[in-house]
């Protein structure tokens, strides 16, 4: 029953929300409660408490196989060919710390050929036994033909967690399933943009994650799994085996604990 209520609680929370943006302000035309007239809710908040975790012109604090990354006008960049692949997916890893409650930002690029793959991975773990620069845990993902960007994954783990446009959860010992949903797929991957600049936002507060792209939502997941979620671990940018050349790039990368 705790657990019933816990996931009634938490949809119900998230049902509220979209309802409230959806609504005027008390005191305002068409707005509901009492008191006097408020200011409406504008625009997006103020970004404040970040900071940034990329100095924008060097590889210092972040690790990673110099046969594949560099910092390139300002970017960090992740690049294959048609012939020099690693040999598994390997990670651009930020080495100042393990966030577990957190806000990260960032602009990033994806190019290349239509099999291009990559994601920002959070909350992970080193995997030596596989080979140096392997990380396993939540990841936002991100393709080139836009399929799966946006949906939360995790790598090397349980696999597909919340498809974009899904709010997910996974109870303890059990098979992830949706909860409701947050947007319309197709809809949610217009706002994508291809060969492009976008903007990612991810949140993460205790067992509850949220994905964002060029500020819409794109997945939110749940997790009460408690052999397989991970709190706490490690951040990187992932660059993935593909059959063809693709970059990732990613800039202004900043972090809110």
């Amino acid at each position: 029953m705790k657990r019933v209520l816990t996931i009634l609680t938490t949809g119900a929370l998230a049902a509220i929300l979209v309802f409230a943006q959806q609504q005027p302000p008390a005191g305002q035309p068409g707005g509901r409660g009492r008191g006097g007239p408020r200011g409406p809710i504008v625009g997006p908040l103020a970004e404040t408490g970040f900071r940034p975790i990329f100095d924008g012109s060097t590889l210092k604090g972040w690790d990673c196989d110099p046969d594949f990354w560099s910092v390139v006008d300002g970017v960090i960049t992740g690049e294959t060919k048609q012939d020099h692949q690693p040999k598994q997916n390997i990670f651009c890893i930020w080495r100042g710390g393990e966030p577990g409650d957190f806000e990260l930002k960032l602009s990033y690029r994806l190019t290349g050929a239509n099999t291009g793959n990559s994601g920002i991975q959070y909350r992970s773990v080193e995997l030596p036994e596989v080979a140096k620069w392997v990380l396993k845990g939540y990841q936002a993902d991100l393709d080139m033909a836009q399929q799966w960007s946006g949906q939360v994954y995790e790598e090397r783990g349980r696999g597909f967690l919340a498809i974009r446009g899904m709010f997910s959860y996974v109870p303890d010992g059990g098979k992830v399933g949706m909860l409701s949903s947050v947007g319309d797929n197709a809809e949610l991957k217009s706002f994508i943009k291809n060969d492009d600049w976008n903007e990612m936002h991810i949140v993460a507060r205790g067992n509850m994650i949220v994905q964002m792209i060029n500020g819409h939502v794109m997945s939110m997941l749940l997790d009460d799994d408690k052999a397989n979620r991970k709190m706490s671990g490690l951040i990187g940018i992932q660059l993935h085996r593909t059959t063809g050349p693709m970059k990732i790039e990613a800039k202004n990368i900043r972090l809110k604990e």
